[in-house]
């Protein structure tokens, strides 16, 4: 039986961390450092200058991985890139990455749009890939520049977020690597968080830029994450006790304590890395992956849990042996 494990890791964050303070400051924003830490945990963030674009930031990310994977960009036969903030409309982000890597061999190469929840989607379907036989490694990446649909005068909303990339390698094994995945959508829910706009014929047509209700966000994804971790629990046939680390999308320290006391996870099993980079979509949790890997602190045997909410509304979930 075919199986697919993580082989490595990478993440890249661009520029110099950028304070509440100094955010505050260039934007003339009516917040404060201690308003923004007690509502959100975010200290700092990360944002692309104007010609680096998300395929840039990917790019990085996936050369991190694939040299902890210990393969060349040559190996890889699968690209999936997560984002909600592409290059261009066309190509993929992913087919620019493709090209970036020098990777020549035909392999299949796609975006996957499912917000902040596009990382565990990617996953879910690059395992499935593998699972298959038709494929034996691919690059699953998270990468976003939101800072380019931020509202700079929205307070609510343009502090929480900040660019960055995420990777990972997927390969086929023999042992369980992922045990389960459970991906899910309901589109009734698109008007508390979206970017409700778009270009015609050069002309923007409606709002540009990203809105959301932050306290209908919250209670929708405290509930769903609850119950899409039972979901993947259950398929796998273990318990939450047995959960090493809890390493969920990097929204705000709120919504990861609250969904930690659900499930009953002490909060130092749950992987917070909120504070540095704040919310960066589809990269967070690759992001948050990667720093804890190399960090010292997720080690090869133990047990992951991975999930993530974003606009659409989607959420999903992954569980797996690393």
């Amino acid at each position: 039986m075919i199986h697919t494990r993580i082989s490595g890791t990478g993440s890249y964050l661009p520029g110099e961390p950028i304070s509440n303070d100094t955010l505050i400051a260039a934007h003339k924003l009516d917040s404060s450092n201690d308003w923004i830490i007690e509502r959100t945990g975010i200290r700092q963030r990360h944002l692309a200058p104007v010609n680096v674009a998300s395929s840039d930031l990917a790019l990085e990310a996936s050369r991190r991985a694939i040299e902890a994977a210990g393969i060349s960009a040559a190996d890889i036969d699968l690209v999936v890139v997560a984002t909600s903030t592409p290059d261009y409309i066309f190509p993929s982000t992913a087919a620019l990455l493709q090209h970036k890597l020098g990777i020549t061999n035909g392999a299949p190469a796609f975006d996957v749009q499912a917000v902040c929840s596009g990382f565990v989607y990617a996953l879910s379907i690059a395992d499935k890939f593998i699972r298959s036989g038709s494929h034996k490694r691919a690059l699953v990446v998270g990468a976003e520049v939101f800072s380019r649909i931020l509202d700079w005068k929205d307070r609510g909303t343009c502090v929480l977020f900040g660019d960055g990339a995420g990777a990972v390698v997927l390969e086929a094994c023999d042992a369980p690597g992922i045990l389960a995945t459970a991906l899910h959508a309901d589109g009734s829910h698109h008007g508390i968080l979206s970017v409700p706009g778009h270009v015609c014929g050069g002309t923007v047509i409606g709002d540009p830029l990203l809105r959301m209700d932050g306290q209908a966000v919250f209670k929708f994804a405290v509930r769903v994450l609850a119950e899409v971790a039972h979901e993947v629990l259950d398929a796998a046939k273990l318990t939450a006790e047995q959960i090493d680390w809890l390493i969920p999308h990097q929204a705000n320290v709120r919504i990861l304590a609250a969904t930690a006391k659900k499930l009953g996870i002490p909060a130092e099993k749950c992987i917070v890395t909120v504070e540095n980079h704040g919310n960066t979509s589809a990269a967070s949790i690759p992001l948050a992956l990667d720093e804890s890997v190399r960090a010292g602190r997720v080690k090869r045997g133990q047990t992951l849990l991975l999930e993530g909410v974003g606009g659409g509304f989607t959420w999903g979930a992954a569980l797996l042996k690393f």
